[in-house]
């Protein structure tokens, strides 16, 4: 019996880019946490169970950098911070529901 061969497939550059963002941890439930709408530092922490305060403020940080994330303070007082979706941040919200169902569906519970 012959083994049929094929050349790989190059993997293509932008998925390849989408996940050097979103395949980052916590990046992917940041923006899932976002989604509802904007948060405080403190309600997107809560949201985000486990997550340090230097690495959501990395993350956030980096996600503002690529304009998924923007950042909004209120003078106040006292002064508060706010997170929202940016449009292309909010673009990513169906992304990560249809990924989020494909998981459910298909990935054991505790990986």
């Amino acid at each position: 019996m012959t083994e049929k061969t094929h050349e790989p497939q190059q993997c293509d550059a932008a998925v390849s880019l989408a996940f050097s963002v979103l395949g980052k941890r916590w990046n992917g439930m940041i923006i899932d946490a976002l989604s509802a709408g904007p948060l405080s530092f403190v309600a997107l922490r809560r949201g985000v169970s486990g997550i340090s305060d230097a690495v959501l403020s990395d993350r956030l940080a980096e996600l503002a950098g690529l304009q998924l994330v923007s950042r909004q303070v209120d003078a106040g007082p006292p002064v508060t911070v706010s997170y929202e979706l940016t449009p292309q941040g909010r673009g990513l919200v169906p992304i990560l529901a249809q990924l989020g169902e494909w998981a459910s569906e298909n990935l054991p519970a505790r990986v």
